[in-house]
């Protein structure tokens, strides 16, 4: 009993949360001025009588008032149903989770590439305070964390594709080439600069986070004791800055899958990458309401489940955490 009412109060508040970007996400939609039935036919809307417009609001629901719509809504999630993009002319849940799979390379391998990398900087930099060694890592880390992600990637573009041609400039695999013909190698190397210009934006959050960890530590009383022992900084950093950076560490780590989620529709619209960022932006230029809801609850619901595993996580680095631990 004390595991299920944890357990249930977490999953309520995570219900909850996801009412409230729902609700959000819909007032944002509603407020755009873009019409739907507009965006819906594109170039065409000028060929198509007033008729046909009231037969295609009627079909997609846009006749309603926005109350009714985001009921009827709300009931399809209720029976597992995301409703249907009109974007794509698939259900939601298909569009998802075939985009999610091509994300979740890009994603996946620029969040692991990020916390590793970010975290080893931040605890040399923290270990080697005022060095040489401190002092770059710490200016890069200053510089990319302030660098919009659309920027980097177009120097990124025009550095290693379009100048040293080392890199392919776009998409996941080659123009025209079809899905099963595209191996595994060429896949990689399509990813390949994506991954590192999104990683190099994480990497910088999470090593300076580190490394101010790391600096209280080499200021506390316990590296006060073990320098008078005879031990070194980086002895100091290995023995006792590990546990003590990377609590922190991993909480950052899992709460910025949300900050790469949205770094990466920036970089998949740059690289004309065909994942879940690209179809958020279809999403909401071509005021796909049911599309991106459904995208918005995955994200949302997504960033908690990270969450919640950075929290079971905390009791295997450091059992004091465990309830009766201390």
């Amino acid at each position: 009993m004390r595991l299920i009412t944890p357990i249930a109060k977490r999953l309520a508040r995570l219900a909850l949360v996801l009412l409230c970007v729902a609700l959000v996400s819909y007032g944002l939609m509603m407020a755009s001025p873009i019409d739907p039935i507009d965006a819906y036919l594109g170039p065409q809307m000028a060929q198509v009588s007033p008729e046909q417009r009231a037969l295609i609001a009627q079909r997609w629901g846009f006749d309603e008032s926005p109350a009714v719509q985001f009921g009827h809504w709300l009931r399809q999630l209720v029976s597992g149903d995301l409703g249907w993009s009109h974007v794509y002319n698939q259900p939601v849940s298909e569009v998802i989770g075939q985009r999610f799979q091509r994300s979740i390379a890009l994603l996946g391998s620029a969040w692991l590439l990020s916390a590793l990398v970010g975290f080893s900087l931040g605890v040399v930099a923290g270990a080697k305070e005022g060095s040489k060694l401190d002092n770059i890592i710490s200016t890069y880390a200053f510089i990319t964390a302030s660098t919009p992600a659309f920027w980097m990637a177009i120097l990124a573009v025009l550095l290693f594709s379009v100048t040293l041609g080392w890199t392919p400039t776009c998409c996941a695999g080659p123009a025209g080439a079809l899905n099963q013909e595209v191996t595994l190698a060429t896949r990689l190397h399509h990813l390949l600069l994506p991954v590192a210009t999104l990683a190099l934006l994480g990497i910088a959050n999470i090593t300076l986070h580190t490394r101010t960890r790391m600096l209280e530590l080499m200021r506390s009383d316990v590296a006060t004791h073990a320098f008078a022992q005879g031990a070194s900084r980086l002895d100091v950093a290995w023995r006792h800055g590990l546990r003590h950076a990377s609590l922190p560490a991993i909480t950052l780590a899992f709460a910025s899958l949300g900050e790469l989620f949205g770094g990466s529709i920036l970089i998949e619209q740059v690289f004309a990458y065909p994942g879940l960022g690209q179809a958020t932006v279809a999403a909401g230029l071509r005021s796909d309401v049911p599309l991106l809801l459904g995208i918005a609850l995955f994200t949302a619901l997504f960033v908690s489940v990270g969450n919640m595993i950075a929290d079971s996580l905390y009791g295997v680095i450091d059992p004091r955490i465990k309830p009766g631990g201390l």
